[in-house]
């Protein structure tokens, strides 16, 4: 039954980032019914670090979330003082001796470093009141045409209805699986191709290293502990950087087989490592590589999947979001920040005055015109950007061209902000609405 006062109900499965924040974002129109539906018995969220390009800092300061995310970094709340961010790219395959410096990026834009587990609570706590279902794994969905509520059925035998579904659930969206078989009812077979992650061929190693065990060098404080780093080597790459005020070093190395892209990958996805595999993966690196290396304690092992760039991220009221439609390799920060822009466009373009219970789609198909576009690039530049950071790119280890190209790799960060892909997707929705009606006279 549609709730008393609300114009539609929008039903969100998955509580990671990108749902919570789509949720906040949301909760700016409280016309919307929103319910969020989350599997586990509580928000959690898994890894260390996050990173946050300047343009998706402008998404959380509009929804007005910069001055908990401040306190939670540690910056001055109101700060007009955030410095350019970048890292600093060293080759450090050296075989124990000093590495160099391949080179030192500056994007024109601030970034800001989170735990992740910090970064998430900032969105849990501006939930609407009554609108988080922890312990709710979807099980199938159904819409019989574009008015008909939309049926949801859960894995403990209950159900719901809403009238927008957005698939927030990750990865192994459940959801996806969903859209794409029944995209591949009227578009194909060829649809069901886009359902399933593939193993990328790189594996990673999480932890957090305690920032005090780190040692001086040479008079000053670790590389590590004042900025983000890159240590790059053949076929393997570390980054760190610190977070939680600058207690913590993010640590993350990555291994990657190049011909195992794409193969079958039989192991968990995540699973417990030791100290001594990471140790022995980057043994012989330069002095203060190894030395953070030699800190790593219970190491997290991640094999890292990801998607074709998805046709769509639509099927007629239903939407996909964050990795759900674009899970990527992790190798420009990206993933996340996706998933936020995501998020407040397609809450932008549902929240607009125009948008009825009657018009949902033309406010998800302008979502899909200017989102498949842009995340989906970004899915191409992360997976490129990590075969130049461990030198199996078409400029190997040529510096002179690498490090230009790691440059120029980073220019959609500076490039359109998510306040004019808003304004462009809204008046791509309007001009729609207009045509359609003129079609109907």
């Amino acid at each position: 039954m549609q709730a008393s006062g609300s114009k539609f109900r929008v039903a969100i499965c998955g509580g990671g980032i990108g749902g919570l924040c789509f949720a906040a974002a949301l909760s700016r129109y409280p016309e919307i019914k929103i319910d969020v539906y989350e599997a586990a018995q509580s928000f959690k969220e898994v890894g260390a670090g996050i990173m946050v390009w300047g343009r998706t800092w402008q998404v959380l300061t509009l929804l007005g979330l910069e001055r908990a995310l401040r306190d939670i970094a540690g910056l001055e709340s109101g700060s007009s003082e955030d410095p350019d961010f970048g890292f600093d790219f060293r080759r450090s395959d050296t075989g124990g001796e000093e590495g160099h410096r391949i080179h030192l990026l500056r994007l024109p834009c601030p970034g800001h470093l989170f735990h992740r587990a910090h970064f998430l609570q900032a969105f849990v706590d501006v939930l609407p009141e009554g609108s988080a279902h922890l312990g709710k794994r979807l099980e199938s969905y159904h819409q019989a045409n574009f008015l008909s509520p939309i049926e949801l059925n859960f894995t403990d035998g209950s159900s719901a209805a809403c009238d927008v579904l957005v698939g927030a659930d990750g990865i192994r969206s459940v959801v996806r699986r969903w859209m794409f078989n029944d995209l591949a009812k009227t578009h194909g077979r060829d649809m069901l191709n886009f359902i399933q992650p593939f193993f990328s061929g790189t594996v990673i190693y999480r932890s957090l290293v305690p920032a005090e065990s780190l040692r001086d060098r040479d008079g000053q404080m670790h590389r590590a502990r004042r900025e983000a780093t890159m240590y790059c080597g053949l076929n393997k790459h570390i980054v760190c950087y610190p977070v939680a005020r600058g207690t913590l070093v993010n640590f993350v190395g990555m291994a990657t087989i190049p011909e195992a892209e794409g193969s079958p990958y039989t192991k968990p996805w995540v699973s417990e490592s030791s100290r001594e595999e990471v140790l022995a993966c980057f043994q012989n690196w330069e002095p203060e590589a190894e030395e953070l290396v030699k800190l790593v304690q219970k190491p997290l092992k991640w094999a890292v999947h990801q998607l074709h760039p998805l046709p769509t991220y639509i099927d007629r009221r239903v939407a996909l979001l964050g990795d759900a439609a674009h899970a990527m390799t992790p190798h420009q920060g990206a993933g996340a920040g996706q998933a936020i822009e995501d998020a407040f466009i397609l809450a932008g373009l549902l929240g607009d005055p125009s948008v009825t219970k009657n018009n949902l789609t033309d406010a998800l198909e302008a979502y899909n015109h200017v989102r498949v576009p842009f995340a989906n690039k970004i899915i191409g530049t992360s997976r490129h950007a990590g075969a130049m950071y461990e030198l199996r790119s078409a400029h190997g280890d040529d510096y002179s061209t690498l490090a230009p190209a790691i440059q120029n790799q980073w220019d959609w960060v500076d490039g359109e902000d998510v306040l004019a892909q808003l304004e462009r997707a809204l008046k791509w929705m309007k001009e729609r609405g207009v045509a359609a009606v003129k079609a109907s006279l």
